[in-house]
């Protein structure tokens, strides 16, 4: 049975978790402060890192980095050997969590092969993007003010221009603006030191030489969706699709994810959401109706993330979640994991419970207990807390945050006044089905309409 299976993340995590993340916690202090003038306490804490990975094959360039850095030299290569290495202890925190969770699930996971990007990059922009990394590390988050912000600009304008330094340049923005509205940083209370550094970390080894995972490769065959995890920001929203994949020709079958996003203001919630993805309308109304789909050549990631094109695929029969991962999910390979993706928060993977007893909280697996993560719940569909502490059944996530294991649900098998449910977060991806909701989104109006009329106005103007 899965739950006794999942009982076995109950326990401590993994032996070495709690000393590398001790580690990264004191490398990101020490970045907090800046390596203008490194103290006494962040010099201990980037030797502490460095003793760490003195037998790895990086261990003599992270000893170099941390004498020249605490020396007073601050190089692009010192600071990509340091970034390397503080990547390296979440990558080993990372392998250990998820191994874990393979053995507990008895799931297969495919072999990373390394692939050599045939990518020609400008060097310049890749230049601009290590000089700015370079002087938020010199000054430290607290030293960081809006005309070092603004500095990044030009550079990010530059790198949305080529396509392939897209990824690179969204990063950089979207590490720019949280920058900015935090400015004056020297006044905050509370650093997200954490998720600052990854950003830094990710940006900085992505500046080294640009696109680095090799191509994409094409596939075809049958999507048997599993579920929607819909993330929502004040600016954009994104639907990260879980599926399994039946390769054309008779290949085994392989766990798959799929993204669509659109750009938002924050105004637009709810249901609503759903509109503005109205450029895939395969695979909204596969989701609203639980539909398999027949793709056609779409650029497969070495990660496991299909690119989508809504032109290559075709809504096939009707294939309920909760059979598919009855049937499909335990014999799925899972994707390899790639080098830069090698980090705790990224873990996600598909399971399907059932049988439990759960308080809306928690749920209880034989004994041992999983923390239901229920502020990931998204607006835009039925699924609801109080449907989730009614459940007997669910197709989630198993994440790993804050030192522990969550189940995130994307679907749930319910028994409401002694009639069965089932509620899917894309359940609503081509209009709400509950009355309430939909007269309630009568009396509002559409606002989607209304903002891009006034848009066009502007624009005309």
């Amino acid at each position: 049975m899965l739950d006794v299976q999942l009982s076995e993340l109950a326990g401590d995590a993994p032996a070495g978790v709690g000393e590398a993340l001790d580690l990264i916690a004191g490398f990101d202090d020490a970045l907090s402060q800046g390596f203008a003038r490194i103290g006494e306490e962040p010099a201990a804490a980037l030797a502490a890192v460095a003793g760490a990975l003195a037998g790895s094959p990086v261990g003599d360039r992270v000893s170099e980095a941390v004498e020249k850095v605490t020396a007073g030299s601050v190089g692009d290569e010192h600071l990509a050997a340091l970034a390397g290495a503080r990547a390296a202890l979440f990558g080993a925190v990372h392998d250990a969590l998820l191994g874990r969770l393979d053995t507990a699930l008895g799931r297969t996971r495919a072999a990373w092969e390394p692939a050599e990007s045939t990518s020609e990059v400008a060097g310049n922009l890749l230049d601009g993007c290590r000089v700015w990394l370079r002087e938020l590390a010199i000054v430290g988050w607290h030293g960081v003010d809006h005309d070092l912000v603004s500095a990044a600009d030009q550079t990010i304008e530059a790198l949305l221009a080529v396509p392939e330094l897209r990824g690179l340049a969204v990063l950089l923005d979207g590490l720019a603006t949280e920058l900015r509205a935090s400015c004056p940083i020297a006044t905050m209370e509370h650093l997200p030191a954490r998720r600052w550094a990854d950003l830094w970390t990710r940006a900085l080894l992505l500046a080294q030489h640009g696109p680095w995972h090799g191509g994409a490769e094409p596939v075809s065959g049958r999507l048997l969706i599993l579920g929607a995890d819909v993330h929502e920001h004040a600016t954009v929203v994104r639907v990260q699709v879980h599926a399994v994949l039946e390769p054309a020709g008779g290949a085994p079958a392989r766990l798959v994810r799929t993204s669509v996003a659109a750009a938002k203001v924050d105004t637009i919630v709810g249901p609503t959401l759903w509109r503005l993805l109205g450029a895939h309308p395969v695979l909204l109304a596969a989701l609203a109706e639980h539909r398999s789909v027949e793709i056609t050549d779409l650029p497969l990631l070495p990660g496991g993330d299909l690119v989508w094109h809504d032109d290559r695929a075709q809504a096939g029969d009707e294939a309920d979640p909760f059979a598919v991962a009855r049937i499909q999910l335990a014999a799925a390979t899972a994707p390899a994991v790639t080098p830069l993706d090698r980090h705790p928060v990224r873990i996600a993977e598909p399971v399907l419970v059932e049988g439990y007893k759960t308080d809306g909280r928690t749920i209880d697996l034989g004994g041992n207990t999983l923390e239901i993560d229920l502020d990931r719940l998204p607006s835009c569909g039925p699924l609801t807390p109080a449907l989730v502490k009614a459940s007997t059944s669910c197709v989630g996530l198993v994440r790993w945050d804050g030192g522990r294991w969550w189940l995130q649900p994307l679907a749930v098998q319910a028994t409401v006044k002694k009639s069965p449910v089932a509620a899917h977060n894309g359940d609503w991806a081509t209009g709400p089905t509950d009355p309430k909701v939909v007269k309630a989104e009568a009396k509002s109006g559409d606002v989607v309409a209304v903002l891009r009329e006034r848009a066009g106005r502007l624009l005309r103007k």
